[in-house]
């Protein structure tokens, strides 16, 4: 399945732990994607996840239900080790 890196935007500060996690996963596993975890920007406005869906549209979708922005949500190819390797996302 593809992973994808989705960039968030938000109005306000973030403060961990989330409210409403369990309910995420409910919608994310009702749309067949899998959040598999996040950074949080030093500000605390963005956050740069890391999902594995069958789309694009799959991931926009659990966003838009669970009313969190997808600002940015990009495909990828793979990941590069630090030894220079490509490992395809296969």
């Amino acid at each position: 399945m593809p992973y994808f890196l989705i960039e968030r935007q938000f109005d306000r500060q973030l403060v961990p732990p989330l409210d409403g996690v369990a309910e995420l996963k409910l919608i994310n596993d009702d749309e067949d994607v899998r959040w598999v975890f996040s950074f949080l920007s030093i500000d605390r406005t963005k956050t740069y996840c890391l999902y594995e869906a069958q789309s694009a549209d799959a991931i926009r979708a659990a966003a838009a239900r669970a009313g969190v922005p997808a600002d940015a949500v990009i495909e990828l190819a793979g990941r590069v080790l630090p030894s220079g390797e490509l490992v395809g996302t296969e």
